[in-house]
């Protein structure tokens, strides 16, 4: 076989790994101001029941191909230990039953090529994916939930602050638009029950609170889903690793989709 029939190969190969990772991925864009209590009519809580097979080769981005990288060279992760209960300074947050999540929404580490410095976040609002830049080409990579169709935004902000168990306060318009929640007007102190859960990252842009958060939540089967009013929710476990691992002032990207081709290794 001749050089230019394995790369032709190859290419095919690329180009259908994203044709699939498109259609089973599709959704919404979602970000808009405050987060919304609402549930969900369906759910990406179910086992994972589609397998992709695992490209050989990646395009380079030198006109030629580099080999795919083994998921041995990642880390690997113990879920019933990561997703178990724990206790977190006194406030005790119950166990997430990960093996009804579909795994692909399951914390793991990627190989990542794309341009990004280490310390950024990169969301994936199509696929309700979030990746925090690790440096030497690697990422850790979240299962998230984006807001519902409608409430559509991306783009470029900062990550300011962040809190610990923060106090959630919806924002008037969304107070106007539900006004069941006008009881929580002065703020709903922060507990395994409240919408933000337990950790919260706030985003601004141009020096301005954006109303925008990356924070854990009280429902975890909505993860994979468009399903809150704007902000990126997390499994509780999971955005209290990225709390731990992530600065502030670092750069947060919105992107309506993340190119395959810069990521490998993922299930």
């Amino acid at each position: 076989m001749s050089f230019l029939s394995v790369r032709s190969n190859d290419a095919n190969r690329v180009r259908s790994t994203r044709l699939l990772g498109s259609v089973v991925a599709l959704g919404s864009v979602a970000f808009v101001s405050g987060c919304s209590t609402s549930d969900v009519a369906t759910s990406a809580y179910a086992p994972m029941s589609l397998s992709l097979p695992a490209p050989q080769s990646y395009p380079d981005g030198k006109g030629g191909f580099r080999p795919a990288l083994k998921r041995s060279e990642l880390q690997q992760f113990d879920y019933a230990t990561i997703y178990s209960g724990m206790n977190d300074d006194g406030t005790v947050i119950p166990a997430f039953d990960y093996t009804k999540m579909n795994a692909r929404y399951l914390r793991q580490e990627v190989n990542y090529f794309g341009p990004q410095s280490k310390g950024t976040i990169v969301i994936d609002a199509r696929r309700k994916h979030l990746y925090l830049i690790l440096g030497n080409r690697k990422a850790m990579r979240y299962g998230i939930a984006v807001g519902k169709e409608g409430f559509g935004w991306t783009g470029n902000s900062r990550l300011e602050w962040k809190q610990k168990w923060p106090t959630w306060t919806p924002p008037p318009e969304m107070i106007e638009r539900k006004p069941h929640l006008k009881k929580y007007a002065d703020g709903l102190k922060g507990s395994p029950s409240n919408p933000l859960g337990a950790r919260a990252m706030y985003l601004y842009k141009n020096g301005k609170d954006t109303l925008y958060r990356i924070h854990g939540t009280d429902k975890p089967h909505s993860i994979g889903l468009a399903a809150s009013s704007g902000c990126f929710r997390m499994i509780n476990q999971d955005v209290m690793d990225l709390y731990d691992r992530v600065g502030v002032k670092g750069s947060v990207q919105v992107k309506p989709q993340v190119d395959l081709a810069m990521v490998e290794g993922g299930r």
